[in-house]
């Protein structure tokens, strides 16, 4: 077990709460094998009729996967990152496939394997401190924790936007792109919870009635740009779109699309326009997982993850360093089936 993460039940309720404060709750294998563990437990708990999840103390819901560690600690040969992902990868489908209903209260931060673990939850709370988002093509990884399912069925070219850019979504954006599906203030969430566990039978209803109505989405504002400039289908056509739009909102995401890893985004847009296509969630898992044993051997995992968390220069040098130099046939190999030791589901 780890103190990085309690379990405790309160009244019908099982509670999960992220304890590690220092690092924005960010989840580290134990983290994950230890909530593999207990809800596990939990469903087959007479006792236990829903899940919270949740953070404890500090700031932030979950800022994702502890990839600082895979890669300062990790060994080279990317045995800790494997044994990291496959557990990670499991928590999430179990929370997916879970019999009992899931509550995640997405106050905070809440970014990447901290998605992850929100998105698979029946109801997903967010609240005025909301910050969402996906950012691994900035590390040289890709869109992973299940969000190729979850992105690739947002409207419109939405989902291509928060792969690739990794922009952050605030609770209302994520209200009105169905990310969240409740939008309470904050200093109402502790009462809420404390309904849901009394009355786990009426979690909608206890919910709906501490909604508040939630400020207007500032994305809604850019939907038609992009839907226009990233519904396309080759990155290169997304570059060259944003290059010759005349609006100063399409300067803006070029030049963010530009210090991305190319292999990340040609990754992203192919893993989105896959899974839209795939209904089985242990399917999607298997195809993510064999992308990120590959991936987080590569150069560029290495080089994204020092650039922007360890050294923090955030200059990374890119290889393949440009999106033409990233070939169907490199992408091909990437995205090919494990030939054995793949992802399995916890049970």
């Amino acid at each position: 077990m780890t103190d990085r993460v309690n379990f405790a039940i309160d009244g019908r309720a099982g509670r999960i709460s992220l304890n590690r404060p220092e690092a924005i709750h960010a989840l580290s294998l134990e983290m994950c094998e230890a909530m593999l563990n207990q809800l596990a437990a939990w469903e087959d708990d007479e006792r236990i009729a829903c899940v919270i999840v949740e953070h404890g103390a500090g700031r932030g819901f979950c800022s994702g996967g502890d990839v600082r560690a895979l890669v300062a600690e990790g060994h080279p040969d990317g045995r800790d990152a494997r044994a990291f992902f496959l557990a990670e990868y499991r928590l999430n489908h179990l929370m997916f496939s879970y019999s009992k209903p899931i509550v995640a209260f997405m106050d905070g931060l809440t970014m990447g394997g901290g998605a992850g673990i929100a998105m698979p939850a029946r109801y997903r709370v967010a609240t005025e401190n909301t910050g969402f988002a996906m950012p691994e093509t900035a590390i040289g990884l890709f869109c992973d924790v299940g969000a190729g399912r979850y992105l690739s069925r947002l409207p419109g070219a939405t989902g291509a936007f928060i792969a690739l850019t990794g922009a952050r979504l605030d609770g209302a954006e994520c209200l009105s792109l169905g990310l969240a599906t409740h939008y309470l203030a904050s200093d109402a969430l502790a009462g809420a919870k404390a309904a849901i566990a009394a009355r786990p039978g009426e979690i909608r209803t206890v919910l709906d009635a501490a909604s508040i109505p939630a400020p207007a989405a500032r994305i809604e504002r850019n939907r038609e740009a992009i839907d226009r400039l990233f519904g396309k289908g080759r990155l290169e056509d997304i570059l060259a779109g944003l290059a010759g739009d005349p609006g100063g909102w399409a300067a803006k995401e070029l030049k963010t699309l530009r210090g991305k890893a190319p292999s990340s985004c040609k990754v992203a847009l192919r893993l989105l326009r896959e899974a839209a296509e795939i209904d089985d969630f242990a399917e999607e898992m298997a195809i993510e997982y064999a992308l990120a044993v590959r991936m987080s051997v590569a150069p560029d995992f290495r080089e994204g993850v020092n650039a922007v968390l360890i050294a923090k220069h955030n200059r990374p040098r890119w290889r393949p360093p440009s999106p033409e130099a990233m070939t169907d046939s490199m992408l091909d190999a990437l995205f090919a089936r494990l030939p054995e030791g793949g992802w399995t589901p916890y049970r």
